[in-house]
């Protein structure tokens, strides 16, 4: 029998094979991954996850999981907002991510609980958190909707989920987006983090994940209720936003 296939940035590879590769990419720009966030975004990176924390509802005592957080972004900003009496995981299945992000953690001190896991097999209780985030990191994953519906599970009722991700661009800026995607972009990843090849996929992924309205109705169809979704700088980034009921 054939194994199955997916998609890694435009080229089609054996299911099983996806992992090892995206691995290999987030391994390989993990050192360098913030200082081109900024310059990859124009810095806008950290207004659209400023809005997912103002979106999130998240107040002191609350449970938060951070899936596929990286290097701590969102979890540093929500442990602000928990306080002393709530929890925040930190959770990524790249080694090398996770333990820039613990670093970051510890840096600014807090005392953060971390676990290398994959988001299709979450190791959390059901019913468990009041918020679970996943930012930048859905369209890496192969079977976004078992991630998709794991991510619900440990969801407690009335809990929600936040996927903030790359998604369709506005029609009249698609030709300039496309020139910075696949000749600048690249680049850039090459000058600066000694890694055209990476970057070259970043910008394929984003062009194979579901637009705006198929993440909803993939999150709809995982079961998640009162779907709705917010189109940041001209769709070029949709924070989608769904609730467990």
């Amino acid at each position: 029998m054939n194994e199955k296939t997916t998609h890694f940035g435009f080229e089609t590879v054996a299911e099983g094979e996806k992992h090892k590769k995206v691995a290999e990419v987030f391994s390989s720009v993990a050192r360098r991954y913030d200082v081109m966030n900024d310059l990859m975004s124009f810095g806008l990176h950290r207004l659209w996850k400023a809005f997912t924390i103002q979106i999130s509802g998240v107040g002191r005592g609350d449970r938060v999981l951070d899936v596929a957080g990286g290097t701590a972004d969102l979890s540093l900003a929500f442990a602000k907002r928990v306080g002393r009496d709530g929890q925040v995981w930190l959770t990524d299945i790249n080694h090398a991510m996770l333990s820039r992000g613990r670093d970051r953690v510890l840096d600014r001190g807090f005392a953060l609980p971390v676990a290398q896991c994959d988001a299709e097999k979450l190791p959390f209780p059901d019913n468990w958190f009041d918020c679970v985030t996943v930012a930048f990191g859905l369209r890496n994953m192969t079977h976004k909707d078992v991630a998709l519906a794991e991510m619900r599970r440990v969801l407690r009722p009335g809990g929600r989920l936040l996927v903030l991700e790359f998604s369709k661009v506005w029609a009249p800026l698609a030709p300039a987006y496309d020139l910075y995607s696949f000749k600048i972009l690249p680049w850039m990843g090459d000058k600066v983090a000694h890694d055209a090849d990476s970057y070259r996929y970043l910008a394929e992924s984003i062009r194979m994940h579901p637009s705006q309205n198929e993440l909803k109705e993939l999150m709809e169809r995982v079961g998640l209720k009162r779907v709705d979704y917010f189109n940041l700088t001209g769709g070029v980034v949709a924070l989608h936003r769904g609730y467990k009921l």
